[in-house]
């Protein structure tokens, strides 16, 4: 399986540059698994649910994780925070030049300094010598880190937008993208639907803006990613379950962290159990996705690990003939573009291949 078999020709003008005025104005296009697309709006999501039916979204929030400074030598430097650590320290990318090497010290335009303490692959490991705690300083010092395909400086109006209505769990450096179509109203028409909400944790890292190097899907290698599964929302999944209801993920982080927490029992099959821990999974065609019913996500890029996914989920064919689609009838695509609702079709069902 080649990663140019999830190429897709996408005009520019079709990425979406900024949010719409209001959350769940956006288009939503139903992709079920063998009857005709539907071209709906995400205000439709009520009536495509049934009481009983549970969304999981992801609360992780996004840290301003962004930024600059320079070496002593003059040359500028770019910093990414990926994770942060206890001390002070972080994982980060460190964009320069020339390779930073450990015990050098960045002068950053905020004020204070980060220490290289050493390097592990494309990360930096970093300790910041300023006045406050890291998290804390980083709301007023750093700067929200849009994707590099929204070719603008974040505004005033980002530091919201670029965050779920339910974000609590502070650590991602990128938004869980299919949650930021709910707003209060939205939210409380599922509610009144009798639609039940669920919550997992999974921190974005830096890595899901990473292109996939290698041509071959298989010898790709996913950044690693900090999840929750929490007791509560795996009783929540259970009672879902035993009352017919359906398991609704709202973005593929909600995906990957429910595969990631799913576990094998006496009886041979799998179920989700409660896990907080690193995830490396790479969900792709072939990979037999067992704790979802149907998933809510964004348009991702082309040969992107998250197309994979969601071909591993709807079927390969189905996906790019539902993106051919798309484009023709000018839905906004990536971050802050439209949405589509899923559900598997029966050949995504067959075969167990994971990264």
């Amino acid at each position: 399986m080649k990663k140019s078999d999830f190429h897709f020709e996408l005009p520019e003008a079709l990425i979406a540059q900024a949010p719409l005025p209001e959350r769940s104005a956006s288009r939503l296009l139903v992709v079920p698994p063998e009857q005709a697309f539907e071209d709906r709006g995400m205000r439709d999501l009520p009536a495509l649910l049934q009481p009983g039916d549970l969304l999981i979204f992801n609360d992780t929030r996004v840290i301003p994780a962004r930024l600059f400074g320079q070496k002593a030598t003059g040359g500028r430097v770019e910093i990414l925070i990926e994770r942060l650590l206890p001390g002070n320290e972080a994982r980060a990318q460190v964009g320069a030049s020339k390779t930073p090497k450990a015990g050098s010290r960045i002068a950053l335009d905020a004020g204070g300094e980060a220490e290289v303490l050493g390097r592990e692959g494309e990360f930096y490991h970093l300790r910041f010598h300023i006045d406050d705690n890291l998290e804390s300083w980083l709301l007023h010092a750093g700067r929200l880190p849009l994707p590099p395909y929204i070719r603008r400086e974040p505004g005033a109006d980002d530091h919201e937008r670029y965050q779920t209505v339910f974000a609590k769990e502070v650590g991602a450096v990128a938004a869980p993208t299919a949650g930021l179509h709910f707003d209060e109203s939205l939210l409380e028409a599922l509610r009144a639907r009798g639609v039940e909400f669920g919550h997992v944790t999974l921190h974005v890292g830096a890595g899901t803006f990473q292109p996939m190097r290698a041509e071959d899907v298989r010898d790709h290698h996913m950044h690693s990613e900090w999840l929750n599964v929490g007791a509560e929302l795996v009783a929540q999944v259970r009672r879902t379950r035993e009352h017919g209801g359906r398991v609704v993920a709202v973005g593929t982080t909600v995906v990957r962290a429910l595969e990631s927490a799913m576990r094998s029992h006496d009886e041979g099959g799998r179920e989700l159990q409660p896990f907080a821990g690193e995830t490396r999974i790479f969900i792709f065609p072939g990979y037999r996705i067992r704790s979802v019913d149907a998933l809510v996500t964004n348009f991702h890029l082309p040969e992107s690990t998250l197309l994979m996914l969601v071909s591993a989920f709807a079927g390969k064919e189905r996906i790019l003939a539902a993106y051919a689609h798309a484009v023709r009838e000018g839905y906004r695509f990536f971050s802050y573009g439209d949405a589509m609702l899923l559900f598997p079709a029966s050949e995504a069902r067959d075969g167990s291949v994971s990264g």
